[in-house]
């Protein structure tokens, strides 16, 4: 097979969680580019519904559904959706996540981290399990989790000095660590069903809003010296989504501009 064939996606059928908004959106960009239908999906429905609207016009397929990943019975209705609508599911990228942290320890609120928890990897178990029991018959699937750099590294709390900036917490942390072994384990899971699981840990990428001055220590922490954009990601997902990437499973893909090498 060719490589350009290898990257094409025009039989394949994507959900991207959070697929709205920055990584999620320059996710669901590339795997529309290449083909593939995409469904994005986030408690904000309306969003979705408006930037698959904007995606159709650039010429990638695709649709908004409103879904939160934190319930089940949301997650299992998103994937029949998907599957009544186009009668497979190849892609599920679980990137929807976030962070309820704004207390640190030793004030922090178990809330805070109960919520955190159920944010990443609730979430992401539930819809690798959901995209897993479509996959399995079809004995074909890639499923792809959204990690961190802060999955494997603690933030350095003098990088944030001086800033009104909330660093990640110790949950957001130990949520993106559980969800790097929990990739792991679906990728063991799994193989013998042809269907591939990996991690994509992205470091700092700042969102246009940021705080220029953390942009600019962002820039500095790296070996590259320059600001990760969202476009970054979009070689990686393109690579595990496709037939490119199909030896490849448990893995966790660092994307950081070298932010992890020092």
């Amino acid at each position: 097979m060719k490589i350009q064939e290898m990257f094409e996606l025009h039989d394949r059928v994507a959900i991207i969680t959070g697929g709205a908004t920055h990584l999620g959106c320059a996710m669901t960009t590339a795997l529309g580019e290449l083909g593939a239908a995409t469904v994005i999906a986030s408690r904000r429905k309306s969003l979705c519904e408006q930037v698959a609207a904007e995606l159709r016009e650039a010429g990638i397929k695709c649709v908004g559904l409103g879904c939160d990943v934190t319930d089940e019975v949301q997650v299992n209705t998103l994937v029949d959706e998907v599957v009544e609508m186009h009668g497979r599911l190849d892609v599920m990228v679980c990137n929807a996540g976030g962070a309820a942290t704004t207390s640190y320890i030793p004030g922090a609120s178990i809330d805070e981290f109960t919520r955190t928890w159920e944010m990443n990897v609730k979430s992401t178990y539930m819809c690798a399990q959901a995209a897993a029991r479509v996959m399995i018959p079809q004995r074909s699937g890639t499923i792809i989790t959204l990690g961190s750099i802060h999955g494997f590294l603690s933030a350095d709390k003098r990088l944030y000095e001086g800033l009104d900036f909330n660093r990640s917490g110790p949950p957001y942390q130990a949520a993106k660590g559980g969800i790097v072994n929990l990739t792991r384990a679906l990728a063991a899971e799994l193989g013998e069903y042809n269907i591939t699981a990996n991690c994509i840990s992205p470091g700092q990428i700042p969102k246009a809003t940021t705080d220029p001055e953390m942009m600019e220590r962002c820039r500095l922490s790296n070996p590259l010296q320059r600001t990760g954009l969202a476009d970054d990601i979009k070689g990686t997902v393109a690579l595990l989504a496709s037939r490119a990437g199909n030896w490849i499973t448990g893995q966790n893909l660092v994307v950081d501009g070298g932010w992890s090498i020092w």
